[in-house]
């Protein structure tokens, strides 16, 4: 990274004079079929303003309907926060002009929301435990998004014009907000990395949400100010907007504490405003300044019936609750004896899931780890994707590794099998009988490889008469070969071993 352009502090110096107070926002974009208040799709990457309809685009006389799966997700990531779910909530209007908002108001909830005093413990780097809690959860709508063009950054300063696509306007939204998070002093960095990486891997596990940073399906807005050490009264915030990486959360914190307490400590005043994270030095930029709630002047939305859950569904939800991710890795660490390191691999590679959901489909679990981390990884390699894109499921491979358990088909020609399965051909036993991939099992058969193959090599036949077994292997391979790698060649080998005694 080249060197910010601004004025920052030493870290060290940083801590010794000011406690840091952070306060985390992420914006989760659902994984629902339709937008949060109508029946417009939510695919990813479609054409621009191709899915929209009156009710998402605002136009008069449309009224919204509350998407049921929305405030089901919206639920359950309040109970996997350790959060109170409101028996009895509203929407209300948000008020405000941005060209990608249609309405000039977001559907969004103030003072209802449907989830409320939580917690959440992350584990740092060193394996301690640092309690965030959470203020609340709520529903809202997703914007537009905004194309400027001409400009040598993307943003409007400096563009010659600006494109709107209004596909993600009303895309569910659910917006978790921390309470103040104080004591993590120089660590306050780390602890934001750690929160934002752990509740991205709960909301993964919820299966709520694809939690795609890259793509915009979980933004992150990192509040910070300083105060003095031992001031009892917080200092004035900054929002670094939407940090699309774990990484830069990271990065944004720290800079923000360097630069603040530049400023604090040579007599300015930090001004509460928007910054924006620039990924090429790690550096924040400033905004526009920040509004407070009153600003916005929320009201109740007059065309939505209050939200309110019954108690026995929220009950019947809770159920559906998982052992939070970091809990499970430990668990399965311990059975599988894995180090770690490899468990680390694992988890980077997007493997674990994987190989933990083949282990569930009935593969050993030694079996699946090597297939995915082996095999599969070189494919997902070939092909320029992540391991979890690859069209296989793990099912698929626990019918692969079940097909060679059974003797079915041998490891090279699983191979040949799974490759088949990677190129949409269909289900692995059927890819079998189809193309005649089963192994060559019939002893008559392979007897009769076995004694074209010490006809052509009669040196190799007398080797093997005088005791030197090891020159079997030549005789196996030519077995191999003719019969299309489709023979096991342990009982090939027992057959040339008896066929020169």
């Amino acid at each position: 990274m080249s060197a910010p352009t601004v004025e920052l502090m030493d870290y060290a110096d940083v801590i010794s004079r000011y406690e840091p107070v952070l306060g985390m926002e992420v914006h989760v974009e659902l994984s629902t079929a339709t937008k949060m208040f109508c029946g417009c799709p939510t695919e990813f990457g479609a054409e621009p303003n191709t899915q929209v309809c009156p009710v998402c685009l605002g136009m008069p006389g449309s009224l919204p309907v509350v998407n049921e799966k929305a405030v089901e997700s919206a639920i359950r990531i309040g109970l996997a926060l350790n959060c109170s779910i409101t028996p009895w909530g509203r929407f209300a209007r948000k008020n405000y002009f941005y060209p990608d908002q249609p309405k000039n108001y977001q559907i969004s909830q103030y003072d209802e929301p449907i989830a409320t005093e939580g917690f959440l413990d992350v584990i740092l780097d060193d394996g301690s435990i640092f309690r965030v809690d959470i203020e609340r959860a709520h529903m809202e709508e997703d914007t537009g998004k905004s194309l400027h063009v001409g400009g040598a950054t993307g943003r409007i300063h400096g563009a010659s014009h600006s494109l709107l696509d209004f596909n993600r306007a009303g895309v569910p939204l659910i917006e978790i907000v921390t309470k103040p998070i104080t004591g993590a002093g120089e660590r306050a960095p780390e602890v934001a990395r750690a929160y934002v990486t752990a509740l991205r891997e709960v909301l993964r596990s919820l299966h709520v949400s694809d939690v795609k940073m890259e793509q915009g399906s979980l933004r992150c807005d990192a509040n910070v100010s300083l105060m003095p050490i031992g001031a009892q009264e917080f200092g004035t915030r900054t929002e670094t907007k939407n940090v699309n990486s774990l990484k830069s959360v990271e990065v944004a914190v720290r800079y923000e504490m360097r630069r603040q307490a530049a400023v604090l400590t040579a007599g300015g005043e930090i001004v509460q405003e928007t910054r924006h994270f620039q990924e090429a030095d790690g550096s924040t930029a400033a905004g526009r300044r920040k509004e407070t709630a009153e600003d916005y002047r929320y009201f109740p939305e007059p065309d939505l019936e209050p939200v309110a859950p019954a108690a026995e569904w929220i009950e019947e939800l809770r159920g559906t609750i998982p052992e939070y991710p970091w809990l499970v890795r430990a668990r399965i660490q311990a059975d599988w004896g894995l180090s770690d390191e490899v468990m680390r691999d694992l988890v980077n590679a997007g493997a674990l899931d994987l190989i933990v959901a083949t282990v569930e489909a009935g593969a050993p679990a030694n079996e699946a780890r090597s297939w995915w981390v082996a095999y599969l990884t070189e494919k997902a390699k070939e092909r320029d994707v992540a391991l979890p894109e690859l069209p296989i499921t793990p099912a698929q491979v626990a019918a692969v590794i079940a097909l060679v358990e059974a003797k079915t088909v041998n490891n090279k020609v699983a191979k040949q099998v799974v490759d088949f399965v990677l190129a949409g051909e269909g289900e692995p036993a059927a890819i079998v009988e189809a193309k005649g991939l089963g192994m060559v099992s019939d002893d008559s058969a392979l007897q009769t490889e076995v004694e074209k193959a010490l006809a052509a090599n009669p040196d190799i036949a007398d080797k093997i008469r005088a005791g030197k077994v090891q020159a079997a292997g030549k005789i196996v391979g030519d077995v191999m070969k003719a019969t299309r790698g489709q023979a096991d060649a342990a009982r090939v080998r027992d057959l040339v071993i008896a066929a020169c005694s």
